[in-house]
């Protein structure tokens, strides 16, 4: 007697037992697709809403901060300043930050959300991340040191446009601050591209105030006490004229006698100023002063006077020794 053998499955057969299965895993799964679904859209349209609120709030902000920039242009505020320029271009640097910061946040926790939401491991794709930017950071850590000196500079305001600075590696007037470069104009006329990342100290000559000295050499013989009160009496005149009496910010002070030689003596003058304005102020004064000591006969050289030098002997006349 012979035993019956099973049936075995033909693909053709396979097929519909397939088709059932798929479209009972579509039954089951369609509801957590759709929810899943209807989640990742609405993360990305709280995020793309939120940070175009930001961005919008953060730009309100600068322009209020620009409009406070132009209406105190030109003004000084305790011992500073004001420079609309230069405060138009730190806030907008500050804005930029701001908004590039809130969109990464906003944005980056987005994408993790909606991953976790796929059910996908983070571990792993963070700690590839990390790796990455470890490795793009060191290979860039000029750029970044630049980028992060450049914030904290704009932040702290160690210098702004049409600020006078020594940087050390370079000096001259800011006529543009960036967050990775620094732009200077030179005294003659070169321009200057620091990167911020090397800039160790910087020397701001623009902020609080500056201080002109001139010194007066007078001859030796001269009568001292007429000499200051004839610089006293220059310098008073000098800042009651426009534009000298903005310019000065304190009462320009006879120091005294700075030296002391065998043919004249050295008396110092000084005036404290508005930043930047010292070296016009010293040149203002020292032409003032040298009118009036020539109006009172008073000698500012402390050498012979032109009555005194003697004749230098000139070449033989031609017709003489003919």
């Amino acid at each position: 007697m012979s035993t019956a053998t099973p049936h075995a499955d033909t693909p053709l057969d396979s097929v519909p037992r397939s088709a059932v299965q798929a479209s009972s895993w579509v039954d089951d799964n369609w509801a957590n697709w759709l929810v899943a679904g209807l989640r990742i859209l609405l993360i990305v349209a709280i995020a793309v809403v939120l940070r175009t609120l930001v961005r919008k709030t953060i730009s309100r902000l600068i322009d209020r901060m620009n409009r406070g920039a132009e209406a105190a242009a030109n003004t000084t505020l305790g011992g500073l300043l004001v420079n609309a320029e230069r405060r138009r271009q730190r806030s907008e640097a500050i804005g930029s930050v701001l908004r590039s910061v809130a969109s990464f946040v906003i944005l980056g926790t987005a994408a993790l959300t909606v991953l976790s939401v796929l059910k996908i491991n983070l571990a792993p794709l963070l700690a590839s991340a990390g790796v990455a930017g470890v490795a793009i950071g060191f290979g860039a850590r000029n750029l970044v040191t630049d980028f992060l000196s450049g914030v904290f500079m704009i932040l702290e305001d160690q210098y702004g446009v049409g600020d006078v600075i020594d940087a050390g590696v370079a000096g001259g007037t800011v006529i543009e601050v960036g967050l990775r470069v620094t732009k200077l104009r030179g005294d003659n006329g070169e321009i200057w591209y620091v990167r911020n990342g090397e800039v160790k100290r910087i020397g701001n000559l623009s902020q609080g105030w500056a201080t002109a000295s001139v010194d007066v050499q007078v001859g030796a013989g001269e009568d001292l006490a007429r000499a200051r009160a004839v610089i006293a009496e220059t310098a008073e005149r000098m800042a009651k004229e426009s534009p000298w009496d903005e310019v000065l910010w304190e009462p320009v002070q006879v120091l005294g006698l700075e030296s002391v030689g065998p043919e004249s003596v050295v008396i110092q003058v000084q005036a404290r100023t508005m930043p930047g304005k010292a070296a016009s102020v010293a040149r203002e004064l020292r032409w003032r002063v040298r009118h009036a000591f020539a109006s009172e006969g008073i000698e500012i050289t402390g050498g012979p006077s032109a009555a005194e030098v003697p004749a230098q002997p000139g070449p033989p006349d031609a017709s003489a020794s003919a």
